[in-house]
């Protein structure tokens, strides 16, 4: 298939970048970790954050994050789009979108979670994007950036191919953002075993799709931006899961629809990130963390199994919810090489 989605422009220092909220408006209720993440946008990044009516906004309508979003993408001053978090509802803002306007000034954007909605709707329409660096996370990030989720930030936004390598510790336990110590110190860090490899006897260069496990769930049943199965013939998929944690059995069944369409034996390979296994809201021990995570990776691996036993599979990447976070290309092409074990993101362009 042909997969040659429009590419956007690297950037070069002191250009100016959007920071949207399409979803939930974050910065509204914890300004102090906004500014934290605006500051090194300029100190670390080197490039001028530029908010819009809606980065702040709660409870504003998808119209008014809409055309936030064309606002941005239509003024030839803003070189890259970056979201501050995902939410629940971004959904409900494609409908308001004009492709045309993407379409005439190619931009990178960024997000994950919910933001899967729009880097879906951005391949529907033919351009790539970038799955990772929310702001509020990752730049906001308590104790300092990480040099994994920068570097490949870095990567996203000014090019240049990167290894996607396998980190010693991760962490999955937030703070409280009311608290003043999350801006600058992150909760404990855990050790990490590394990727896990499943029939790596091939390699595998090709564009990305997917993203949120629970978000593909909608854009399946809403249908509006999906390409007839055989587009994404020969794709690497994306997956990961988020903060609400689903359970074993409802990822089995997500995935076991996308079977069920066509969709799932398409894939030449897919990415598989570390499920987050805790939530401040919803705390769990480590041993049922490592139940959780055991039994996410049999449920895709059932599903694969399933509808494309022939898939080549990397678990337990880092670029989900859990922290450090790797920024993937989103229709851009990455590279699994298996009998090696070396995953490259080509952010070239």
């Amino acid at each position: 298939m042909n997969h040659d989605l429009v590419q956007p422009p690297v950037l070069a220092a002191g250009d100016r970048v959007a920071v949207v909220s399409p979803s939930f408006a974050v910065p509204a209720v914890a300004p102090a970790k906004h500014e934290q993440a605006m500051g090194r946008i300029r100190d670390e990044l080197g490039l001028e954050p530029v908010e819009y009516p809606t980065t702040r906004q709660l409870d504003s309508t998808p119209a008014d994050r809409a055309r936030d979003l064309h606002a941005a993408f239509a003024d030839p001053t803003i070189r890259a789009v970056l979201s501050t978090l995902g939410g629940e509802d971004q959904l409900t803002v494609l409908p308001h979108l004009d492709p045309a306007v993407f379409r005439a000034d190619p931009k990178p954007f960024l997000g994950y979670s919910d933001n899967t909605n729009l880097l879906n709707w951005m391949w529907f329409h033919g351009l790539a994007g970038f799955h990772g660096g929310s702001t509020q996370v990752h730049l906001g990030r308590g104790g300092g950036t990480h040099p994994a989720s920068m570097a490949s930030l870095r990567a996203a936004l000014f090019g240049g191919d990167l290894a996607i390598t396998e980190v010693d510790t991760f962490n999955e336990d937030e703070m409280d953002w009311d608290n003043p110590a999350a801006l600058t110190s992150v909760a404990f860090t855990l050790p990490s075993e590394g990727f896990v490899w499943h029939r790596p006897e091939r390699v595998v260069t090709a564009p990305t799709w997917g993203g949120n496990v629970e978000i593909l769930q909608w854009t399946l049943g809403v249908s509006r931006f999906v390409h007839p199965p055989e587009v994404y013939a020969g794709c690497v998929l994306l997956l990961e899961t988020s903060e609400e944690l689903p359970s074993a059995d409802e990822v089995f069944r997500i995935l076991r629809v996308m079977g069920e369409r066509g969709l799932l034996e398409q894939f030449a390979a897919a990415v598989v990130a570390r499920p987050k296994a805790s939530f401040i809201h919803t705390p769990r021990s480590p041993e049922q963390r490592v139940v959780y995570r055991s039994e996410q990776k049999a449920a895709v691996r059932r599903a694969f199994e399933r509808y494309n036993p022939e898939a080549m599979i990397v678990f337990d990447v880092d670029f989900g919810h859990t922290d450090p976070q790797w920024v993937l290309p989103y229709g851009g092409r990455l590279t699994l090489d298996g009998p090696n074990r070396r995953i490259t993101a080509h952010f070239d362009r």
